[in-house]
């Protein structure tokens, strides 16, 4: 991994490798890097996964095998702007399938736990309009959603 700018490290209980591997294949400009193993004497089994390196959607994370002593929170989420809503469905569909959790406002809990949101990239627009009465249509209809509907959205943004 290259030493400029940031990556994220992930902390998982045992699944770090598995999830590389999924998010890699849910995202574009993905790829899995280098696997470091547990030695012998380490707090983990030896021979098991301690770290994989991955970068997803041209992001770089660092998925570590720490143990059960932490767990993912809605206190940090990856944000992933779309622009249309079959982008926004296809991100919904994938990131909770296989027991993710999908959550109000456009957030979800993915099948390890690790919170986003799937929003569209026009939602900041919308929502910081100059107008008040445009921008509180379109909170008060993105409150009422789980993922999002862009042309509910739309609608609200236009006052119909």
């Amino acid at each position: 991994m290259a030493s400029d700018g940031f990556t994220t490290c992930l902390w998982f209980d045992g699944q770090a490798e598995e999830a590389a591997h999924f998010y890699v294949s849910v995202f574009k400009n993905s790829s899995v890097g280098k696997v470091a193993r547990y030695p012998e004497g380490a707090p983990r089994p030896a021979g098991s996964v301690m770290t994989v390196e991955f970068t997803a959607n041209g992001h770089r994370f660092l998925g570590l095998n720490g143990g059960p002593q932490f767990s993912f929170t809605e206190a940090t989420s990856f944000m992933i702007t779309c622009e249309n809503q079959e982008e926004i469905d296809y991100y919904w569909a994938r990131l909770t399938e296989n027991g993710g959790e999908p959550g109000p406002c456009g957030w979800l809990k993915d099948k390890y736990g690790l919170s986003w949101q799937v929003v569209p990239d026009r939602l900041d627009e919308m929502i910081c309009d100059p107008d008040p009465a445009r921008a509180a249509r379109v909170t008060q209809a993105f409150m009422a959603m789980g993922k999002f509907d862009l042309a509910a959205l739309e609608r609200a943004y236009a006052g119909e």
